[in-house]
């Protein structure tokens, strides 16, 4: 059984987010400038023994209609592509996650590919299935999840003819 580490006070920080976004931008900007060979393998937290690929997702804020990027970490499910909006275990769901609700039809990037997705958030049976396996994949998704009060969401990237 792991130990799940006590909540750091700093999570509720009012500049963490805009730290968050500052560094996404940073990925971002590298991600696409090397096709992903740089920026495209999470490698902190848990992601340092064992990184975890990273994608790019695009949405469209709902209120602006600007389109945003963000860098996220994935795990594959047949055709399907499956993220977490985790947000480090914030108490609040990503704003990516509120503008994929309000807009689910967008693109997404892996490497040097770009293609159209459909965004459904998991039903209770998905995220028990898919669960598991993410936190396989990335173990502090289990300690993101035992600090914040909310169910962090699942969601599954359908791809689309777009």
């Amino acid at each position: 059984m792991t130990t799940i580490p006590p909540r750091p006070s700093q999570l509720d920080h009012p500049v963490l987010p805009r730290i968050f976004k500052h560094v996404g931008r940073a990925q971002v900007w590298i991600y696409r400038r090397t096709g992903g060979r740089i920026g495209g393998k999470w490698r902190i937290g848990a992601g340092f023994r064992k990184p975890v690929p990273t994608l790019l997702l695009e949405h469209r804020g709902r209120k602006t209609g600007t389109v945003y990027t963000v860098p996220l970490l994935y795990i594959s499910d047949g055709p399907d592509t499956i993220v977490v909006a985790s947000q480090g275990g914030l108490s609040k769901h990503p704003q990516w996650y509120r503008n994929l609700c309000a807009a689910p039809d967008t693109h997404i990037q892996i490497r040097r590919d770009r293609f159209p997705v459909h965004a459904v958030t998991a039903d209770p049976e998905q995220r028990a299935r898919l669960w598991p396996r993410l936190v396989e994949a990335y173990a502090d998704f289990d300690t993101y999840q035992a600090w914040t009060e909310r169910e962090i969401p699942v969601v599954i990237l359908r791809p689309s003819a777009g």
